[in-house]
């Protein structure tokens, strides 16, 4: 394979119809460039982490993702179980659909594509670190499943699955924001959680936590995936006046002056415990049935990102 070669995915489940022209400009710009390049296409929910494994066995030393967080999950998940990545292999993104934390944690934004184009041509990289969270299947085989951003736990896991859910039910992600803001103020739903942050043991009934390598949706706004720690976010279940007032803070990135949220930051997560909540990364959620207990921690200095 070509050295200079781009491996790169159109996770065609990232969005709808605009991502699907803004794709058609993004090649077009890509070809205009005259970068090297084969593309593959997810086929669906799923596809993207046999694709991007499919590429690293295939020896490319670029793989691009075009699409958003729950993409660039697949596709990480993809490249962490292969075998055979080169020394110098690196991980781009060019965010595209509804969902994209990581790409603006980095300060690219979806219209951005030139710029991000000409970003991975310039093939500047930084090493990041990569979370990882471990559990066990029905069969009591242990799971490995490799983030970025965040892990949900509670409310932002279910917000997660009810706007995507309503994305492609509606067609609109602006439509689709309706259910979830009537979820926001009446849905308070607690879970009881046991959870050890290193020296701290958190029990008792909780709403949210969020386990952040990243940004997490605002959620730990202050986290950065080069310093080999994770931020911790533990939200207690408020009164709804108080939950608009969380919202409000989340959207002004100052979730943390929030009186409900309990923030830690820590090598490693152990959740004991945590109810029927629904668990994601990375905005995918997990299905298996008994995800705890999981271990959430930190693989340091393990990938090279293109920025």
């Amino acid at each position: 394979m070509e050295k200079n070669r781009w491996g790169i995915i159109y996770g065609s489940h990232a969005g709808l119809k605009k991502s699907a022209k803004r794709w058609a400009a993004i090649r077009k710009y890509i070809e205009k460039r005259g970068v090297e390049y084969d593309f593959v296409q997810s086929e669906g929910y799923g596809s993207v982490e046999r694709l991007s494994k499919m590429l690293c066995d295939n020896n490319y030393h670029t793989i691009v993702v075009v699409g958003n967080d729950s993409a660039l999950n697949e596709a990480l998940n993809g490249i962490c179980r292969s075998e055979s990545l080169p020394d110098d292999f690196a991980l781009g993104l060019i965010p595209n659909g509804i969902g994209n934390d990581f790409a603006r944690f980095w300060g690219v934004g979806v219209d951005d594509y030139k710029k991000t184009v000409d970003r991975i041509i310039a093939r500047k990289t930084r090493i990041i670190d990569v979370g990882v969270c471990v559990y066990t299947d029905e069969d009591n085989v242990p799971v490995r499943r490799y983030f970025l951003n965040c892990v949900n736990i509670g409310l932002g896991a279910r917000l997660i699955d009810i706007t995507s859910k309503a994305t492609r039910l509606m067609g609109s992600k602006r439509l689709s924001v309706i259910p979830v803001a009537i979820a926001n103020v009446f849905e308070r739903k607690s879970f009881n959680v046991h959870i050890k942050a290193e020296t701290e043991d958190i029990q008792g009934e909780v709403m949210s936590i969020c386990i952040g390598n990243c940004i997490g949706y605002g959620q730990t706004p202050n986290s950065v995936p080069y310093n080999f720690m994770l931020d911790v976010s533990v939200v207690t279940r408020p009164k709804w006046w108080q939950l608009l007032e969380g919202f409000y803070l989340l959207g002004k990135g100052k979730f943390l002056n929030y009186k409900n949220v309990h923030p830690y930051r820590v090598h490693k997560v152990e959740v004991m415990d945590a109810g029927k909540a629904k668990v994601s990364l990375d905005g995918c959620i997990l299905d298996a049935k008994n995800l705890t207990p999981m271990r959430v921690e930190i693989m340091p200095e393990y990938l090279n990102y293109i920025i």
